[in-house]
């Protein structure tokens, strides 16, 4: 398509009605709409109207149980409503202070009473009653933390590289993607107000004004990741977020920029082929001292730019699809006042974290600890939330949630190994039983909260991963492992369309199953099969597995590679072109 083509096209759509999310956005007075009269409703645990949109800015989303939802009907009760809080913590370091009194309130005043650790790098809490969400917001307040933006059409958490053994370069790009994340926070007061003040704000040209120089009063046209990579560890799945750093280290092994990758997203909607996941594409490289120019030029382009007519084509990957990438590129040079210097060779070579101890270069110890799908809670042969607590007592270091729902008890000392090490023992945080299959396989939440579930993930994650390990051992390839995902809709919260086996909830207790990405995160697995059981699925994996074992040309050549290479379906090389396409 020529650029003019492109350009006529662009002004059509730009020039179409408007989604209902952005008259509630240019009508919320900076995101404070009504939500504190709805706070202090006692007739309803949820919020009505525009507020039930409004909360999800502020790193909230309303949810209620599902398993009691018909039950609750025929009593003729509203659904057991509460909130999903999701923090915002940049990198996902947090102190040990600070879960102290997290814990506290997820035991006193959480329906679940767990902490659940998502991958993007932060803690959840589900279950939380509205007359628990300003005390909630107050607490996080008071210990440095807070949920701005952490949901919704902002820029979301900024992910990291745990990378716990290169400690310095960790640093310096940890340091980066906390500014990245305060750069792109909103400039509003209204989560302050409504939460932490409770203070009432009317809008008027007389008594208030407020400016969002970088979102803008209607904020993004939809919702943007980010994440900050150290290679040749892709931990935080680059290819799969709207904005991308990747660390460059110059010969002194120190941080000298970034290479700028843009445009990926895994999410899509069953049937509808003008919606794929895409990987990310590359822009170029920026030295440190444009990096912060460089986030705010491509958050002002994909604002200028993005789709606000229709929300399942307004991520960043469609705005690049409409636009062309060229163009793209073009208007965040102009914005960042720079051209992009040629990409810098860069290598991802593992994806997953490093479980267990490994020994660092400032000669501390990092203990990363394995945790099904983030699930912390305290269960009777499994008391995970208690160790936490009782680590978070005694930890002199830091911890680091990593974006593969695990957790790093960092920077111990030599003198404090053994104890640390005897209490995760204790409390089930080191099981010598987990396989690499298991440390390898990741859902989203799903059943019963999430509103948007068609089918089970983190409940079903546990029994489909014993089956595979009895599939591994059957063909004697238990010492190697395949990237798995389970997600419970095609919302693309669980990474599926970056997995070796992705499958992707369709009813429930059915799912598409998708094959053929790759170890590095860099190909989007394909549709194998369409809408088939769990059973379905192992009794075909049975077979591909077997074929695997057999027939791979070389022993580390992985699962996605081998069925590629082995013409059992062919790789998604253009995701808009091809995705749909059935092999």
């Amino acid at each position: 398509m020529s650029k003019d083509k492109k350009e006529e096209q662009l002004l059509e759509w730009q020039t179409k009605p408007l989604s209902d999310n952005e008259r509630l956005k240019s009508q919320s007075n900076f995101l404070r709409g009504t939500i504190l009269d709805d706070l202090a409703d006692p007739l309803t645990g949820g919020f009505k109207g525009d507020n039930f949109q409004l909360i999800r800015f502020h790193g909230m989303y309303e949810q209620d149980d599902r398993d009691i939802r018909a039950e609750r009907l025929e009593e003729k009760l509203e659904p057991l409503k509460f909130m999903l809080l999701r923090c915002r913590l940049p990198g996902g370091i947090i102190q040990p202070y600070q879960w102290i009194e997290i814990d506290k309130f997820a035991r006193e005043h959480t329906y679940y009473q767990s902490i659940r650790l998502t991958n993007r790098q932060t803690f959840q809490y589900h279950g939380v009653p509205k007359g628990k969400l300003q005390p909630m917001h107050r607490l996080l307040h008071s210990i440095g933390l807070d949920s701005i933006a952490t949901a919704a059409d902002m820029n979301r958490n900024v992910l990291c590289t745990s990378n716990p053994i290169e400690s310095e370069l960790h640093q310096q790009a940890y340091e980066f993607a906390k500014k990245i994340s305060e750069h792109l926070l909103p400039r509003s007061r209204g989560y302050l107000d409504v939460w932490i003040d409770g203070k009432k704000v009317e809008s008027s040209d007389d008594l208030f004004k407020e400016e969002e120089p970088i979102l803008g009063k209607t904020f993004l046209p939809r919702k943007f990741k980010t994440a900050v990579a150290i290679p040749p560890l892709n931990d935080v799945d680059v290819y799969g977020n709207d904005m991308n750093f990747i660390a460059i280290q110059d010969e002194n092994g120190q941080l000298a920029g970034f290479n700028v990758l843009v445009g990926g997203g895994l999410s899509f909607e069953h049937g509808n082929t003008k919606t794929y996941p895409n990987v990310s594409l590359e822009l170029g490289y920026v030295p440190l001292d444009k990096t912060l120019d460089a986030a705010e030029a491509v958050v002002t382009t994909q604002r200028d730019f993005g789709n606000r007519n229709d929300r399942k084509n307004a991520r960043t990957r469609y705005t690049i699809q409409n636009m062309g990438l060229d163009r793209f590129r073009e208007e965040v040079e102009i914005r960042m006042g720079i051209k992009f210097e040629p990409t810098r060779p860069f290598k991802f070579t593992e994806r997953g974290d490093r479980i267990g101890w490994v020994h660092g270069i400032d000669n501390k110890w990092h203990l990363t600890c394995f945790i099904e799908s983030g699930r912390i809670t305290d269960q009777p042969h499994l008391p995970l939330m208690t160790g936490m607590l009782e680590l978070a007592k005694v930890h002199k270091g830091d911890f680091r949630i990593t974006a593969n729902q695990n957790i790093i008890i960092a920077n111990v000392a030599e003198e404090d190994k053994a104890q640390i090490e005897n209490i995760a023992r204790q409390y089930g945080l080191i099981r010598p039983e987990v396989t690499k299959q298991r440390e390898y396989s990741m859902s989203c939440v799903s059943f019963p909260t999430c509103p948007l579930a068609m089918a089970e993930a983190e409940r079903a994650l546990p029994d489909f991963v014993t089956e595979l390990d009895k599939l591994m051992a059957k063909h004697n390839v238990s010492d190697d492992y395949i990237i798995t995902r389970i997600t419970g809709c095609p919302n693309g919260c669980g990474r599926a369309m970056l997995s070796e086996i992705g499958l992707v909830g369709k009813a429930i207790g059915r799912y598409n199953l998708h094959i053929g990405g790759d170890r590095e995160g860099l190909r989007i697995p394909r549709l194998y099969r369409e809408n088939i059981t769990l059973e379905q699925i192992i009794n075909e994996l049975d077979v591909l597995i077997g074929r695997w074992a057999v027939e791979r040309e070389y022993q580390a050549e992985s699962f996605g590679d081998y069925v590629i290479r082995a013409g059992i379906i062919a790789p998604v090389t253009d995701a808009p072109k091809d995705f749909w396409v059935v092999n």
